[in-house]
């Protein structure tokens, strides 16, 4: 989850401002980056519990320790939250999940390389302070009661709001993790084309992606139980969006769902205050309870525009959230796969050729029943299986028509390899670990972590 906006501050005095906000992201083409998110659970080798935040070899520990690779160091109220270098930031989950917000690429090469030497630095710090990380959507082992809590403002008031909205909130924040990617649109039009393409294959990714099928040491009935999460977390900031499709969709009409997104807070001078529930449209009168006779301003409107969670959300940008948090390898599959779908304009044509006469009641029952099924759930005269091996064709050839090439000659192709195994097999990474955890496990979930750490 994001720190606080780093926006200019302009007073908003109209909602034109906030319409303007989402539209000075249209950029050229060539100008198109790709930023890719990850998160991972933390655990100490010695018992597998998350590491806390203050204790001996935590989370402070282990901030302070990639610290000393270059990162510039950010703290609220004297506490190392963050870390920033270069365009990218190392950030907290609320129970210590590290997070890697990337910096903005130009190439899928460089975006594998950037996880690839930020992982080096987790090992490297970590082995010092006896943790491991593994990467997976959900906590396999520990109970939300068990999950520490990091110290970070936003975080007290959600956790105290989320449980009036769900009953899965909670969860959300403390034993899930993901990855993203951030994407840019050329336009209005070219935004409004890519944004339907990827709430309409979310699911897809969900599928291909699926690896959260424990809950506390036990099968919990789901592939994706991180995406089944998110169904009871808060239903006015959650979901698939349906109005995108509609005639008319925009910029304006974004604007107006944001609108109608109750708020968490407002932050002022190193201070989060708690707004939860409040009403932005209330604010933009200077009627906001929690500031009363104050205007907001456009870093209020990008920090509230972060608390929704849709499983496509717009910023400036495009950010594809339907995935389970995994390796490596997939950290890096996850943007091949949404580059090669929206990043060539055939690739981006063939893909909405494929999903636009999808229903919504199909729309929705491929987002209800992936956490389930994943790959095997049926669809059409097929399964969902069939859709991904169609998808990933078409991600293929739009890697292939960058033609971006690695130092031996390879192009963008070979990061979507993982994917492709995984349709061949017809296995999600879920299945796998459900097939050892009945098998060479035991019926034990600690042997994830040792087989399973980065």
């Amino acid at each position: 989850m994001s720190g606080p906006s780093q926006v200019a501050s302009d007073v908003v005095t109209q909602r034109s401002q906030l319409v303007d906000f989402f539209a000075t992201g249209c950029k050229p083409r060539s100008a198109f980056r790709i930023g890719t998110e990850h998160e991972k659970f933390g655990f100490r080798w010695s018992d597998l519990r998350p590491p806390s935040y203050e204790d001996e070899g935590g989370i402070r520990d282990l901030l302070n320790g990639l610290a000393e690779f270059g990162w510039q160091r950010i703290e609220e109220h004297g506490k190392l939250i963050a870390l920033e270098k270069a365009g990218a930031s190392i950030t907290l989950e609320p129970a210590g999940q590290l997070e890697l917000s990337g910096a903005a690429l130009e190439t899928l090469h460089q975006t594998c390389c950037e996880a690839a030497s930020h992982l080096s630095e987790v090992k490297q710090v970590s082995e010092r302070l006896g943790l491991g990380f593994i990467g997976m959507g959900f906590q396999p082992k520990w109970s939300r009661d068990e999950m520490p809590w990091m110290p970070k403002g936003r975080y007290k008031i959600m956790r105290e709001y989320m449980p009036k909205r769900g009953k899965l909130g909670l969860d959300m924040m403390t034993r899930t993790c993901t990855v993203q990617v951030n994407l840019d649109f050329a336009s209005e039009a070219d935004m409004v084309k890519k944004f339907r393409v990827a709430l309409a294959l979310q699911p897809i990714a969900t599928a291909l992606f699926a690896d959260s099928p424990f809950t506390e040491g036990k099968p919990n009935g789901f592939l994706s139980y991180r995406s089944q999460i998110w169904t009871d977390t808060d239903p006015d900031r959650t979901g698939m969006l349906d109005f995108v499709f509609a005639d008319g969709f925009g910029f304006e009409r974004y604007v107006d769902y944001l609108l109608d997104v109750p708020m968490y807070f407002v932050y002022r001078e190193g201070r989060y205050l708690d707004a939860s529930g409040q009403n932005f449209r209330d604010f933009l009168h200077g009627k906001l309870p929690a500031y009363p006779g104050q205007p907001p301003t456009l870093s209020d409107w990008a920090d509230h525009s972060t608390t929704a969670f849709p499983e496509v959300r717009l910023k400036k940008f495009l950010e594809m959230r339907g995935a389970d948090g995994g390796p490596w390898n997939r950290v890096c599959a996850l943007p091949a796969l949404w580059v090669g779908l929206l990043y060539d304009g055939s690739a981006l044509d063939a893909a909405w050729d494929l999903v636009k006469d999808f229903s919504m009641e199909e729309r929705h029952a491929l987002r209800d029943g992936v956490p389930r099924q994943a790959l095997q759930l049926p669809f059409r005269s097929g399964k969902v299986l069939d859709l991904a091996r169609e998808t990933l064709k078409i991600a293929a050839h739009g890697l292939a028509a960058r033609g971006v090439l690695n130092s031996g000659g390879v192009d963008e192709r070979i990061h979507i390899e993982p994917l492709i195994e995984i349709v061949d097999a017809g296995q999600t990474p879920a299945e796998r670990k459900l097939e050892l955890f009945h098998g060479a496990w035991g019926g034990s979930i600690d042997p994830v972590f040792r087989e399973f750490a980065y």
